[in-house]
């Protein structure tokens, strides 16, 4: 597969300042094959849209496992193989605590989900649900993610 982000430009926000957009990385779980195919969604904690596992980068890990890492945390994901490089990305608009907005730009992982587990750290704060690519596509907001998940 050839990493479509090789020769990317810097993206940057449709702003006044026109500065850069903050960047995370999501995991896009998966399990099935063909028409059977499902796609792990969880309710994001402020404000219960659904959405895929993400986050920011972490130091320690990189940008698959920090991807993996946010499936286990927001999700449950105890096992599964990700894609080293990512599969698409999506822009949304995130929604700080003081009321601010940041542009961020998602790159996202495919993951191949092999095992889950009913207690995990956000367990108690999001709702999961496996749903078909179609179906997932009618539940997300950003377009961006929704073509992705229609593109499975």
């Amino acid at each position: 597969m050839t990493n479509r982000f090789e020769n990317a430009r810097p993206v940057k926000a449709a702003t006044s300042s026109d500065r850069p957009l903050a960047e995370q990385v999501a995991a896009l779980c998966v399990r099935g094959k063909g028409k059977a195919k499902e796609v792990l969604l969880i309710t994001s904690r402020g404000t219960g849209r659904w959405i895929i596992p993400k986050g920011w980068p972490m130091k320690d890990k990189s940008a698959p496992q920090a991807a993996q890492q946010e499936a286990w945390e927001e999700a449950g994901v105890l096992s599964g193989k990700i894609s080293k490089d990512p599969i698409g990305s999506f822009r949304y608009v995130k929604k700080n605590d003081d009321g601010s907005t940041t542009p961020v730009c998602v790159q996202v992982y495919l993951l191949k989900v092999n095992r889950l587990k009913n207690g995990y750290p956000e367990a108690h704060q999001r709702e999961r649900r496996w749903v078909s690519p179609a179906t997932a596509a009618k539940l997300v907001r950003e377009d961006e993610l929704r073509d992705l998940l229609l593109s499975l």
